[in-house]
C-alpha cells in the first residue's frame, strides 16, 4: 500500500481540484441565474423563443454583479463559520486537556512526532462510533470524535483513528470536502429559488395569452423557454451532487495507509474499522457531515454514490499491503446504561442484602451433583456421630 502521509502527488492534485471546484462553483451559479432569468421572462409573457432568450440574457448581464457578490459572501460565510454550523448540527463541543487527557495526549503525541500543528479537539456526546476532521487552514482545523468511539476503542485503536484524520488534513482532503459542500449548498439554494419562482406563479399559461402575438405566432415560446430553464437547473443541480461524489474514494484508502505509517500498527487500524463498522450513523447529521466521517454507513440506490469504500474492502487493503490481520466483524460489549438497567431488574435478596450473582455455567465445567452426603462425610460443625 502506498504511504499516503505527505504524499506529494495527492496533495498537489487536491489543490488543483480545490481551485477547479471554486471556478466550477461560479460557472454553475451563473447557469442558475440565467435559468432564473429565462423563467422570469417566460412567466411575464409569451413571445418567440429567440426573443425570450435575448431578454433573459439582458437580465443575466444585469444580475451578474449581484450573483458574483452573493456567491463571494456565501464563500466568506462558509470560510468563517462552517465549523460553527457543523458543531450546531452535530452537537460538537471543544474539549481541553483537562477534560479529555487521554484523547488530547494521543493527538498531541501524533502531532509532535511529525511536526504537525495541533488541531482543535471536539467531542460529540453520542453512542455512535465515528470521527471526522474539518477546516480550511491550520488555524481552523479540528478533529471531532464521538463519546461512543472513546468508550469502545483502545488507546492503540483510537490513535489509529486520529492518525487517519490527521492524514486527511495533511493531504488536503478536508479542505476539498468543505469546498464541495459549499458548492452543493449554493447550487441547492439557487435551484430552490428558481423552482419556487416557477411553482408559485400561476401565470404560466395566462402570460402567454396576455402578451403573446395576436395571431398566435408567438404562442409556445414561453413553454419551450421554461422547459430549457428547468433542464438547466436540473443539470446544474445534478452536477453539484456529482462533484461531491466524484471526490475519489481513494482518499479513504490513502488516509488508512497514512495512519499506519504514523502509528506503525496496521492491526489497530483494522480493529478500529471493524468496531466502527455499521455503528457510525450520527443522528441529526446531514449527508454533507457524514461524507467527512471516517465511515459513512448510509447507502443509496445500488451503492452507486457511496462516499466511502466498504469497511471490508479497506480492511482487505490493509491486510494485503500493510501486513495487518483481520479479526472479522467484531461484537462490542453492551453499553454501561444497558448493564445498569439489567442490574436494576435483577430481583433483590433477603433482608441482609442482595443475593450474589449466579455463576454462569461454562461448557467445560462439570455439573454439580446433588443428593445426600456420605455417612462418613464431616458436617460443618465437625465429624458426624
Amino acid at each position: 500500500m502506498e504511504q499516503a502521509y505527505g504524499l506529494y502527488t495527492h496533495i498537489q492534485a487536491n489543490k488543483r481540484r480545490s481551485v477547479a471546484l471554486l471556478i466550477g462553483l461560479f460557472l454553475l451559479v451563473y447557469v442558475m441565474v440565467f435559468a432564473g432569468a429565462l423563467v422570469a421572462e417566460a412567466l411575464s409573457g409569451d413571445a418567440r423563443l429567440d426573443t425570450l432568450m435575448r431578454a433573459a440574457l439582458r437580465d443575466f448581464v444585469m444580475a451578474l454583479p449581484f450573483a458574483t457578490a452573493g456567491t463571494l459572501v456565501w464563500i466568506w460565510i462558509a470560510y468563517k463559520f462552517h465549523q460553527s454550523i457543523i458543531d450546531a448540527v452535530t452537537g460538537g463541543a471543544e474539549a481541553t486537556r483537562q477534560e479529555q487527557p487521554r484523547l488530547y495526549n494521543l493527538l498531541e503525541n501524533l502531532c509532535i512526532s511529525r511536526g504537525i500543528t495541533m488541531p482543535k479537539l471536539k467531542i460529540i456526546d453520542t453512542p455512535a462510533l465515528n470521527a471526522f476532521a474539518t477546516g480550511l487552514n491550520d488555524k481552523q482545523y479540528s478533529v471531532t470524535v464521538t463519546s461512543g468511539l472513546l468508550a469502545a476503542l483502545s488507546d492503540a485503536e483510537l490513535e489509529a483513528v486520529l492518525g487517519h484524520e490527521l492524514t486527511h488534513i495533511r493531504n488536503g482532503d478536508v479542505r476539498l470536502l468543505v469546498i464541495a459542500v459549499v458548492i452543493a449548498g449554493v447550487i441547492s439554494f439557487f435551484a430552490e429559488l428558481v423552482f419556487r419562482l416557477f411553482f408559485q406563479s400561476g401565470a404560466i399559461w395566462r402570460g402567454g395569452r396576455r402578451s403573446g402575438d395576436s395571431d398566435g405566432k408567438g404562442a409556445g415560446g414561453a413553454v419551450v423557454a421554461i422547459v430549457i430553464a428547468l433542464v438547466l437547473v436540473a443539470v446544474a443541480w445534478l452536477l453539484s451532487i456529482v462533484i461531491r461524489f466524484a471526490l475519489s474514494r481513494q482518499r479513504e484508502y490513502l488516509a488508512d495507509s497514512g495512519s499506519v505509517e504514523l502509528t506503525k500498527n496496521p492491526d489497530a487500524m483494522i480493529s478500529a474499522l471493524r468496531k466502527i463498522e455499521a455503528r457510525g450513523d450520527l443522528d441529526g447529521a446531514n449527508s454533507a457531515v457524514m461524507e467527512m466521517c471516517i465511515d459513512n454507513p448510509r447507502h443509496d440506490f445500488a451503492d452507486l454514490f457511496d462516499t466511502h469504500p466498504a469497511i471490508a474492502a479497506r480492511v482487505d487493503a490493509l491486510v494485503r499491503f500493510a501486513g495487518g490481520h483481520d479479526p472479522g466483524p467484531l461484537a462490542l460489549p453492551a453499553p454501561a446504561a444497558e448493564t445498569a438497567q439489567s442490574a436494576d431488574e435483577t430481583p433483590h435478596g433477603g433482608p441482609w442484602g442482595a443475593e450474589p450473582a449466579a455463576k454462569p455455567f461454562l461448557p467445560g465445567e462439570a455439573p454439580v451433583k446433588l443428593g445426600n452426603p456420605p455417612a462418613d462425610a464431616p458436617s460443618p460443625w465437625g465429624p458426624r456421630r
